[in-house]
């Protein structure tokens, strides 16, 4: 999955053509909505590695600085969660917004992302999950990645059929994490985390020092909470599929992940992000629950700029994702303006089913 596959491949392709064509200014007019949230996860120097399922989580900070570079040169703004939502109860003609929002709670996100932030004075929303800042929920696809990493060949007893894979070589990892990984995703998340577990065990991985090594500790949310420019939101309270799971789940997912983060930091909790956020793991009900629950907004992952029509839908906003597999100037333009989209939607705006 490291190795960009031939969906990606066609994708990077798609970004070139829209640059070669100019497509990614003409179309503007009607593919660009009022403004974007951008979805970013790890920020770290890139690592040279054969097997590296998750780096498409991860871009560098050279890039994001490349980045809000072009945001600037592009005349837009780039705004805070709440100043977006603001823009869309009480639009701005003519000034395309930018959100930044990030994920989970990466230390990262302080040690590597706050500095270009900062300099380029960019506002941005972090989504906590609290049970990674106890080191009591579990990173596990970062798990399953050291895991095959670790191991020479898979063989696990799963209740749809035994799995087994030959990993050792990085091709080998490769083909063995993507159809391990889609197949666990498919089923009970319960069945997921158990297999996890096992290939965890058999490898040696501990997975409470992974979320150690790489999420925030409370004292340095606890700092970063008062910061100039940051906005904390939440992300459940361990980071699950909510749909996989039934409403009192879910809801208490929901509701304690803001009343434990409005505990540990003193602050009101506004926005909440939907963890994996695609249309398999959160939908109408829990777009329901989080409104019920008293947040301002709900962000997925569902990809897509925001238009006036998402006022009446705060609960359930798009985000566009800026991730590692597409590091580059043609890429980011064709996400800001909204093209890929407006292509994959067929011009539909809304995707709140």
């Amino acid at each position: 999955m490291a190795a960009m596959n031939g969906r990606h491949r066609a994708i990077a392709a798609a970004f070139r053509v829209m640059a070669a064509t100019g497509a990614d200014r003409w179309s503007r007019g009607f593919a660009q909505g009022a403004g974007v949230i951008l979805t970013l996860h790890h920020v770290r120097a890139a690592e040279r590695r054969g097997f590296a399922p998750n780096a498409l989580l991860d871009i560098t900070p050279d890039f994001l600085d490349r980045a809000l570079r072009l945001i600037r040169a592009e005349g837009y703004d780039i705004v805070s969660l709440q100043e977006a939502l603001a823009r869309l109860r009480n639009p701005k003609p003519g000034r395309f917004f930018v959100a930044l929002t990030f994920d989970d709670g990466y230390r990262d996100n302080v040690e590597e992302a706050w500095p270009v932030l900062a300099k380029h004075e960019a506002p941005w929303t972090l989504f906590v999950t609290p049970g990674f800042a106890d080191r009591t929920a579990r990173l596990w696809w970062v798990e399953l990645e050291e895991a095959i990493r670790t191991l020479p060949r898979l063989d696990l007893a799963l209740p749809d059929g035994r799995f087994m894979a030959r990993t050792e070589t990085d091709a080998e990892k490769d083909r063995a994490f993507a159809r391990l990984y889609w197949r666990l995703r498919r089923g009970p998340e319960a069945i997921l985390l158990s297999a996890i577990s096992t290939l965890a065990a058999e490898a040696g991985i501990d997975p409470a020092a992974i979320v150690e090594r790489e999420c925030l500790p409370w004292e340095t949310l606890r700092a970063l909470s008062g910061a100039p420019g940051v906005t904390i939101g939440a992300h459940t309270l361990t980071h699950p599929m909510l749909a996989k799971h039934d409403a009192d789940v879910a809801r208490r997912e929901i509701v304690e992940s803001r009343q434990r983060l409005e505990t540990e930091l003193g602050i009101p909790i506004r926005h909440f992000a939907y963890p994996v956020g695609d249309p398999d793991s959160v939908g109408p009900r829990d777009f329901a629950l989080a409104a019920e629950a008293g947040f301002e907004s709900a962000v997925t992952t569902r990809p897509g700029h925001l238009f006036p029509e998402h006022a009446g839908h705060l609960h359930a906003l798009p985000r566009v994702s800026l991730n590692g597999l597409h590091q580059n100037e043609a890429a980011l333009r064709a996400l800001l303006s909204g093209l890929p989209f407006w292509l994959r939607s067929r011009g539909r705006r809304l995707d709140v089913g």
